[in-house]
């Protein structure tokens, strides 16, 4: 009876079974080699999420006070807003549209482990490398929306409907500026709700995007504060704040 030869095995399965033969004969090593496949697919997963899904960001300013206080960690949902839409009273994070910041870049660390540490948090999402290029206000107005401050009851009006902004200090005017706007389609106008303490679209007339912040500078929406423990919790849009605001006339 003929002997029946078997086929070649790829260079892939035999890599495998040579790499299962060293295994058995070496349980530490065994151990090493799969605590590092571990290690790498989780790094690899998290820099799927931080690319597609989700990013992690500090607060540097007292620009979103009471919302978000200085060193408050937030997260942030990338899909906001190319699958879904960016809404009124969304906490949103943005780069810089141009001449909102005065940037100063951040010094880098020097030492080979604080560089593998900082590679190690960006890659995971727990840190952002480029945080003092980023802003965070609230959307107030977005494409097509008629917003001005303010009316004789010191309400900013959206499309002629006067807002009431539970997110501000108790007593704070809606704006000490006056404007009287109109967003651009693809576009936002944006607020700190620190009024007296927030440079934000009133502020940029004269910068290249004219104080509107378009969609392709968004990053994503805030939608949850991360850290410190005690500040943990749900960033609300105030839905209802915006719920008699009428669509913007075509």
């Amino acid at each position: 009876m003929a002997k029946t030869e078997r086929a070649p095995r790829g260079p892939l399965k035999a890599f495998r079974t040579r790499l299962r033969k060293v295994k058995s004969k070496n349980a530490f090593l065994a151990f090493f080699i799969d605590t590092l496949v571990i290690l790498a697919s989780a790094l690899f997963i998290s820099f799927l999420i931080k690319s597609l899904l989700l990013r992690s960001f500090y607060i540097p300013s007292g620009s979103m006070f009471e919302t978000l206080q200085i060193n408050d960690r937030i997260v942030v949902n990338e899909l906001v807003p190319n699958i879904v839409p960016l809404e009124r009273g969304d906490v949103v994070v943005f780069k810089d549209p141009g001449g909102w910041l005065s940037f100063k870049p951040t010094k880098k660390p020097t030492t080979p482990i604080a560089q593998i540490s900082e590679w190690l948090l960006s890659v995971t999402g727990l840190s952002a490398p480029d945080n003092d290029q980023h802003l965070v206000k609230r959307v107030i107005g977005k494409g097509g929306d008629h917003v001005v401050c303010c009316d004789a009851n010191k309400h900013i009006t959206i499309n002629g409907v006067p807002i009431i902004e539970p997110y501000i200090a108790d007593g704070a005017d809606a704006s000490r500026t006056d404007f009287d706007v109109t967003v651009p389609k693809g576009s936002f106008w944006v607020m700190g709700d620190n009024r007296s303490n927030s440079e934000d679209s009133r502020y940029h007339p004269d910068t290249p995007g004219r104080g509107f912040v378009a969609s392709k500078y968004v990053v994503g929406r805030a939608f949850i504060i991360s850290w410190p423990f005690s500040h943990i919790k749900w960033l609300e849009n105030y839905a209802d704040v915006f719920k008699n605001v009428p669509a913007p006339k075509p």
